[in-house]
């Protein structure tokens, strides 16, 4: 008993020494230890990591789930350790009601049948969102989430033991200034004076043993930031990949559509891509320089274009023969399937062989496959070296 009660007296005692420095520093009554500017700089920069990490977490969970209602319930299962229910996408949930509504209208009527159609594809929707989320919660959250539950409140203690040392440090330089001063008109003060050199050697041991271990773990932020630009990479594939799969179920929507009698759609005669941003030598280029990632075209909207170049049409792939050099191999993206007899079709994963000519419009190719010859979109293709 007698025991814990100098314990306590003893650490009120610290706590009361450390508030007093702490305040004088406040009022410039006191002199501080400063920390080198090396140090200073990687403090610096883990806050600076700390507190982007943050809003780059928490605006990611807002994209991946925009109902915050959602977002408290998963964050109250995630605190007690308990599994997420699954829950239906909003996609899906459309799913539902287009498919229910085409029951009840017929589904054999052109409108039952449209809906069933539309509600099949974002079904799809739904389901490729599902699967976005699952990826980039465990490949992008995770990881940034562990690194400030984890590392951070680590690098927050370490901190916090490192400042009262400091504060430690600097009382008894206090003390053994006062003590000198004293000396200098007693001599009986001698015996203050070495013990308060002796508690200084103590607190400069503690204090440079302290920002030692704080160091390292400040350092280690450069390992975070490799670290979570793997994640980010795989974040953005991820990304990609869903992108990807929502344009190729759109297109195919787009296609089923046109066939079905009764229905208003405004390109459903035309399947062809629409142009892309990207040339063929940029799509080729990045083929070249890293792994392969499905190309999404990009749509502008154009009042009375037309949806295919008039150079194109004009030329008859069937009377064309190929160029003694220039042509390339390519692999197929998507499943294309020709819209007239100048065009190829096309299926994922096939390769063949492509060469352009003069007057082409750039956003197509010839593409030959066997016996075969026609029209293709570079935008469903993968150009290789």
């Amino acid at each position: 008993m007698d025991f814990n009660m100098k314990k306590l007296a003893s650490d009120a005692g610290v706590f009361f020494t450390r508030a007093v420095q702490f305040t004088e520093e406040k009022f410039g009554q006191a002199e501080k230890t400063e920390l080198d500017a090396h140090f200073e700089n990687l403090l610096a920069r883990a806050d600076c990591t700390k507190n982007w990490t943050e809003k780059i977490l928490r605006q990611t969970e807002v994209l991946l789930q925009p109902n915050p209602s959602a977002r408290v319930e998963e964050f109250l299962y995630e605190k007690l350790d308990r599994k997420v229910p699954s829950r239906v996408t909003n996609g899906e949930l459309l799913a539902q009601y287009m498919i229910e509504a085409a029951n009840d209208f017929g589904p054999n009527s052109p409108y039952g049948k449209t809906l069933i159609k539309v509600g099949e594809t974002e079904r799809r929707l739904g389901g490729a969102e599902r699967d976005f989320i699952h990826s980039a919660s465990i490949n992008f959250l995770s990881p940034l989430r562990n690194f400030l539950e984890g590392d951070w409140r680590t690098i927050s203690k370490e901190r916090r033991i490192l400042q009262n040392r400091r504060l430690d440090l600097d009382a008894c330089k206090a003390r053994l200034k006062k003590a000198k001063a004293a000396e200098a008109k007693a001599a009986l003060w001698s015996d203050e004076v070495e013990k308060a050199e002796h508690e200084l050697r103590m607190a400069q041991t503690e204090f440079d043993r302290q920002a030692e271990v704080t160091r390292l773990l400040l350092e280690g932020i450069s390992s975070t930031h490799v670290n979570h630009l793997r994640c980010l990479h795989e974040f953005a594939e991820a990304q990609a990949t869903y992108y990807a799969q929502c344009y190729q179920y759109m297109l195919d929507l787009q296609k089923q559509l046109g066939r079905l009698p009764g229905t208003f759609v405004g390109n459903a005669e035309s399947t062809s891509p629409p142009p892309a941003t990207a040339s063929p030598t940029t799509i080729a280029a990045g083929a070249a320089t890293g792994p392969a990632v499905p190309i999404i075209p990009v749509v502008p909207t154009v009042i009375g274009a037309p949806n295919s170049a008039p150079a194109v049409e004009a030329l008859n792939p069937s009377d064309v023969k190929p160029p003694a050099s220039g042509t390339r191999k390519a692999r197929v993206l998507y499943d294309y399937e020709a819209s007239d007899s100048t065009e190829l079709s096309l299926l994922s994963d096939e390769m063949i062989t492509v060469y352009s000519l003069p007057g082409m419009d750039p956003d197509w190719l010839i593409g030959e496959r066997g016996n075969q010859k026609g029209k293709v979109p570079v935008t469903y293709l993968e150009l290789l070296s």
